[in-house]
């Protein structure tokens, strides 16, 4: 049985007859893809159904990855060459599955209000039902980040994006969405849901949607996406809470 297809059919409330339908084959063709793990469709069929159920390739038919990586231990479900490159239902999909843990740890984090509808409102509520939300924003006024600005040399700076965050966090200030500044991920960014990683390494010069992207799922203790994930709470440890006023100005306040 293959159960990731027929639990992503159930996710997305498409019964075998509809996907045949969206798909161009028989129903007793999609009955067979269920049926049997090892059988794959051919790459317009996997493709269509993909799009369909809203859910990647390489997560309904796992084989088809092989020969990326192999054993037990397999936690890249899928590589992009570019981060735009990802079909924006792949976020979607994991914030909205993602009930215990959503840690974004971009340096901006601003795509995420541009690409996701309402995102905002899906984090209040993620938080309001328990989920710990947390960011780990680059400095705005560290050297940092102005060295990155320098290498990208775009007009809509890095210190902006972050500021543009930054306002879009405050709406949230009266929920339990957290927020750090730190500068170690300036070159890394990492966005955690639950079991789901998504990691893009930042190239010089570039900015993150040309950055390659990859997408991991955690399959064991110690493994790649554990050593993200440990980067992570190393930065989140290591930051500086983004509300906290500095001694220095909380002093002249008081004053």
């Amino acid at each position: 049985m293959n159960e990731p297809l027929r639990q992503a059919m159930a996710r997305a409330g498409v019964a075998e007859s509809q996907l045949a339908r969206l798909c161009g084959v028989d129903p007793k063709t999609v009955s067979r893809w269920i049926a049997n793990p090892a059988r794959a469709p051919h790459a317009r069929h996997r493709a269509a159904v993909s799009r369909a159920l809203g859910e990647e390739e390489t997560v309904l038919w796992p084989s088809v990855q092989q020969f990326v990586k192999t054993g037990p231990d397999r936690e890249l479900v899928q590589m992009y060459p570019y981060r735009s490159a990802a079909p924006t239902s792949l976020w979607r999909q994991v914030v909205s599955r993602a009930t215990s843990e959503l840690t974004f740890a971009g340096y901006t984090n601003y795509f995420l209000w541009l690409e996701q509808a309402q995102f905002g409102e899906v984090l209040r509520k993620k938080a309001a039902r328990g989920c710990r939300v947390r960011f780990v924003l680059g400095d705005p006024a560290s050297p940092v980040t102005r060295q990155r600005e320098l290498e990208e040399d775009v007009p809509l700076t890095l210190s902006t994006r972050i500021e543009v965050t930054l306002s879009e966090l405050a709406k949230l200030r009266d929920t339990a969405v957290a927020a750090r500044y730190g500068t170690g991920h300036v070159s890394l960014s990492v966005f955690r849901f639950d079991d789901d990683m998504i990691v893009t390494p930042l190239l010089p010069g570039r900015i993150g949607h040309d950055a390659p992207m990859m997408h991991l799922r955690r399959a064991q203790d110690g493994g790649v996406f554990d050593r993200f994930a440990d980067h992570v709470e190393d930065l989140w440890a290591g930051g500086r809470d983004v509300w906290r006023i500095p001694t220095t100005e909380a002093a002249r306040a008081e004053a």
